[in-house]
């Protein structure tokens, strides 16, 4: 039997087409794949599986994947817990590991370049640092990201905090994050 048929992924993301689309394509690459659309879903299977890895989304429909990330290292400790999002940040990235997360990656991303990641995590672990500067939207949108997170996702008192208009904030972050 090939190797990476004993390698199980778990996906929760709340986004079905997204989930049942990454599923498919992962079972082709011969990995065995369960989805769900919520964390409390995945739990009973993700206790009893072994050399799991599992794609968690940050956000969730009412949730955020950064709430579960505890939970689920509790209880499977040994399992890669990469989380994927589509609204990037460094704060974010920063809070996901801290929680015990192992990865982060960024969506739109397919089936191959996740096993292509999985891959390189195992053959080679040292981080590639880009020599090349944010710009500037860049940098004000990680700055936004890191004071929303401070307030706890409070919007009013994170534009209160960075001297902004709630609904000048609520547009920035409603805009997809400036690229790197």
């Amino acid at each position: 039997m090939n190797q990476s048929k004993t390698k199980k992924i778990i996906i929760i993301d709340d986004d079905q087409t997204f989930r049942e689309i990454l599923a498919r394509s992962l079972s082709r690459l011969e990995y065995t794949v369960e989805n769900f659309a919520t964390p409390q879903e995945a739990l009973p299977l993700i206790k009893e599986t072994s050399n799991l890895t599992i794609l968690l989304d940050l956000k969730l429909e009412s949730d955020s994947g950064l709430r579960w990330i505890k939970r689920i290292k509790q209880a499977n400790s040994a399992s890669n817990l990469i989380l994927l999002t589509g609204y990037a940040s460094i704060t974010t990235a920063v809070e996901a590991i801290k929680l015990g997360a192992n990865d982060y990656l960024t969506k739109p991303i397919t089936a191959r370049e996740i096993v292509a990641h999985l891959k390189k995590k195992t053959e080679d672990p040292k981080p590639i640092i880009n020599q090349r500067p944010m710009s500037v939207e860049r940098l004000e949108w990680e700055h936004i990201q890191k004071v929303l997170l401070d307030n706890q996702g409070n919007i009013s008192a994170a534009a209160r905090a960075l001297d902004m208009h709630r609904r000048t904030l609520q547009r920035k972050l409603a805009k997809k994050p400036a690229r790197e």
